[in-house]
């Protein structure tokens, strides 16, 4: 299975939803910050006009000249706020504007030419970062060069500063909660939206290659169902095609058994008449095809009613476990004496049972037994054991023979794989065991013996009682 190349739908998703959301956000944060600084601007601005206005009060023209009634207590609540030692508020007094009466003489001159009774706001960096209002007033006659008097009044940025950066945090800090808020909504929204997906990629993936009953997905979107009914559809034609094939070859193996038990009796009267021993070698060679390609096309059969398919068809019923390992086992004793081999049966546990087909089981236990009196070998000795391991049950077919090599114990399960060529068979018997013991949820597997030999091991759930 090739990896996926493209990026997950799911990030994708989340990434484009919330893209928008942290565009907003800073497009709000940097818009409050804008607001904030105004709205500090125009206090501080508010602020320093009054005081401008105020200063402006007390500056008083005479005959002589000007007076300035500014007392000490007056310069010192000018010249540092009271409520924060650390912000400066510097002010100038020129008339005519631009030569100094009183005040801080650095202080810079407004941009352009001033209005009279207009005020000036502006910023400047000296003699630090400030904010200055400039008011230019008439004390005399109209016209008079020297009748006209500037009063400026700076303040330090940095309580502006100060006060925007508070309102942007009283205004960022309840919009990032909205934003993450906003983002875990977002988040739960794609996972709930994307489940079906999920449901369906579970159900696709958690189900055996042979297993295409269609895909069942509860209150999918219309977009899950098509694709969900894409996919039965696919599964659909899979199982015609496969139905197709099973059924082909349940009929070829019909049609085949009876010319096959034909030839296997017309040869054996043959063989009983026939004198030639060149001609007895070549019939017994005829027979002994016979006699294998009818036990093929027997095992195709039971093969075919081990599929999927086939099995569901059928009664399951509980089977009795060591009344089905007794009977066969009797019924093969006299195979396995003729064969040369001692065979016997041990019951540790009676009465457990498995839910199932019993002729399929029957089949299976059959297949083992015979797979074990072909290839131990004459002398050999053969055990049946059925036990219980957990919630399931053992059942073994153990031989004292020569055993199997270990690369071939899980190969001798694949179909026309035989453990050795001069035994006979067709390398369907352990093929159908597996097959059998997985259509019944189990397993089997062949395991070494102590000190020599083979351990074909069928595996079933117990049905508890």
């Amino acid at each position: 299975m090739n990896p996926p190349t493209g990026r997950s739908l799911h990030r994708q998703l989340l990434l484009w939803l919330l893209l928008p959301q942290i565009v907003l956000w800073l497009v709000a944060a940097f818009g409050a910050y804008r607001l904030a600084s105004r709205h500090a601007d125009e206090l501080v601005d508010a602020t320093l006009l009054q005081a401008a206005r105020a200063l402006a009060r007390q500056i008083k023209p005479t005959s002589s000249g000007l007076f300035v009634d500014l007392p000490r207590s007056a310069q010192d609540i000018l010249s540092v706020d009271a409520a924060d030692p650390d912000e400066r508020v510097v002010y100038m007094v020129s008339s005519p504007p631009g030569q100094l009466l009183l005040g801080d003489a650095r202080l810079p001159q407004p941009p352009g030419t001033p209005a009279l009774n207009e005020p000036v706001f502006f910023s400047t960096t000296v003699p630090e970062a400030m904010r200055v209002v400039s008011l230019d007033l008439h004390l005399g006659a109209a016209g008079a060069a020297d009748s006209t008097l500037r009063v400026q009044v700076a303040r330090s940025s940095a309580p502006r500063e100060l006060l925007a950066r508070r309102m942007l945090l009283d205004t960022a800090l309840p919009l990032s909660l909205l934003i993450a808020l906003m983002s875990a909504i977002v988040w739960a929204g794609i996972r709930r939206g994307l489940r079906p997906l999920a449901e369906l990629q579970q159900q696709v993936e958690g189900r055996r290659a042979d297993a295409l009953d269609p895909v069942q997905l509860r209150a999918a979107p219309p977009e899950v169902s098509a694709l969900a009914g894409a996919v039965n559809e696919l599964l659909g034609q899979v199982q015609h095609s496969l139905a197709t094939q099973r059924r082909f070859i349940s009929d070829a193996a019909h049609q085949l058994r009876t010319p096959l038990a034909g030839l296997k009796s017309q040869t054996e009267l043959a063989l009983a008449a026939a004198s030639d021993p060149a001609l007895r070698q070549r019939l017994e060679r005829v027979h002994e095809s016979a006699v294998r390609g009818a036990r093929l096309v027997s095992q195709l059969l039971v093969l075919a009613r081990a599929e999927p398919e086939a099995v569901a068809a059928q009664g399951w019923t509980a089977v009795d476990c060591s009344r089905l390992v007794h009977e066969v086992t009797a019924e093969w004793v006299p195979r396995a004496l003729a064969a040369g081999c001692d065979l016997g049966v041990e019951v540790a546990d009676e009465g457990l049972r498995v839910q199932g087909v019993e002729l399929l089981l029957r089949e299976a236990l059959v297949n083992l037994i015979d797979n074990a009196v072909r290839y131990a070998g004459e002398g050999a000795t053969l055990t049946v054991k059925l036990r219980r391991a957990g919630d399931d049950l053992w059942l073994d077919v153990e031989d004292n023979g020569p055993g199997l090599a270990p690369e071939m114990r899980e190969r001798a399960f694949e179909r026309f794989v035989r453990g050795a060529t001069t035994a006979e068979g067709c390398g369907l018997g352990l093929a159908i065991v597996r097959e059998i013991a997985e259509r019944h949820g189990g397993s089997a597997e062949l395991l070494p013996a102590a000190p020599h030999g083979c351990i074909a091991r069928l595996t079933l759930p117990i049905v508890q009682a």
